[in-house]
């Protein structure tokens, strides 16, 4: 039970013998030209979390997931994914290119205790994506069809629980028991942590290129007395100095430009205002001069040169302060991690999370490959499946499917 929020787990039902229907998110980087999987980091952990916990409880495992999106690149079917799962379980994983139909509702007849069978990418259904409440999606195909299968349904895709989609909520009216698996258990417990009782002070670092929804994060969590600092790196620092009245210089401004955030300007002003003190701006910039690093102060903009990474007096002040904290949440890297000379920003950010006695969360999926890239990930407390799901989650404590989950959690 997760009594933080009135969600039961898997320790509140008997699953064996009964057909599980489990919701995974193994939405995983595929490669455009050859279709196959780059990364199996989503499989393996709710393979090795969820799935194996219920075979070896000898449930009747059905699992439903999705993999990009129509007419996008990652858009696939799930079957190689069917093969990795089984390989990271040591036993076959049964796949089948029917999500309800009667090919579909054979195999899940056919399966036998201790058994995984893996339906076809759900998005491949247009009803999947439809905008419609729990009941509504009940009411679906996807949902009819499935919904006499289901003994215990478990919801254990956090990094989809943003969306209130008919494979995530549809089957909650109608299951007879609805539970939490272990990969959102954990990131429930985690999150918690950082977002509904810290331990102070609690220090969010804010970076990376998506950063539209950095101000709204920043207002939350300050003005919700949840941090006590937001540190920035990336295009969020970028987006505050410019904020602030600096001029970064054509390039950088243009880079904003293109990216349609010179639009949320007086928004970051705005938060910028409200928590002078509390939001930490870089007091020097790394630019890119040739291919070579160079440094300079910000009371030096604006420069001709693309910013690419924080300076080295403001990672002295972003130590001092990650060192002091109890509680550390991150969020995008400081600069271009991916280019050796503009990776120091994200590496000294991360070794001063690795040497803290905070307890620490990171997400997004940038960041995720940055720690991985850097040999960080065992270094955190917690590494977060989610993305999107994530920002949403810290910024307003909670997600469309968790509400959905509280309702429904029998």
């Amino acid at each position: 039970m997760l009594p933080e929020y009135g969600i039961k787990t898997l320790d509140d039902v008997n699953v064996s013998g009964k057909r599980v229907f489990v919701r995974v998110d193994i939405n995983s980087p595929i490669d455009p030209a050859t279709k196959r999987i780059l990364d199996d980091s989503r499989i393996r952990e709710h393979t090795e979390q969820t799935i194996r916990e219920l075979v070896s409880k000898r449930a009747k495992v059905v699992v439903l997931a999705h993999q990009g999106r129509k007419g996008d690149p990652d858009f696939t079917s799930l079957r190689e994914h069917a093969e990795v799962m089984g390989r990271i379980l040591g036993k076959p994983v049964r796949f089948v290119d029917d999500i309800f139909g009667s090919k579909a509702k054979a195999a899940i007849e056919a399966l036998s205790e201790g058994e995984v069978l893996l339906l076809e990418n759900v998005r491949m259904w247009d009803g999947e994506t439809k905008s419609a409440s729990a009941e509504q999606h009940a009411k679906s195909e996807l949902v009819q069809n499935l919904a006499p299968y289901v003994d215990v349904f478990v919801v254990d895709a956090f990094a989809a629980a943003h969306r209130a989609h008919a494979s995530l909520v549809g089957f909650m009216p109608v299951a007879k028991h609805v539970v939490a698996g272990r990969v959102l258990e954990k990131e429930l417990r985690a999150l918690a942590r950082v977002r509904a009782k810290p331990e102070r002070p609690c220090v969010y670092i804010l970076g990376g290129a998506k950063a539209e929804d950095a101000a709204d994060i920043s207002e939350a969590v300050l003005s919700q007395g949840i941090a006590d600092y937001v540190l920035t790196g990336g295009l969020v620092a970028n987006l505050f100095l410019a904020a602030k009245g600096y001029d970064l210089g054509e390039p950088n401004m243009k880079v904003l430009e293109e990216k349609g955030f010179l639009q949320l300007l007086p928004r970051f002003k705005e938060v910028l205002n409200r928590f002078s003190g509390k939001i930490i701006l870089p007091v020097d910039l790394a630019i890119d001069v040739g291919g070579k690093r160079s440094e300079i102060g910000v009371d030096q903009l604006p420069t001709q040169y693309l910013i690419k990474d924080v300076g080295s007096r403001t990672l002295d002040e972003y130590e001092k302060v990650i060192a002091g904290a109890r509680s550390l949440v991150m969020n995008g890297p400081m600069g271009v991690f991916e280019v050796e000379e503009f990776a120091t920003g994200t590496k000294r950010v991360f070794e001063a999370i690795a040497r803290s006695k905070a307890f620490s969360v990171i997400g997004g999926g940038h960041t995720i490959a940055a720690a991985a890239k850097f040999g960080y990930t065992n270094k955190v407390s917690h590494v977060s499946t989610g993305g999107g799901a994530l920002m949403e989650f810290l910024s307003k404590g909670t997600l469309p499917v968790i509400e959905e989950l509280k309702r429904y959690s029998k």
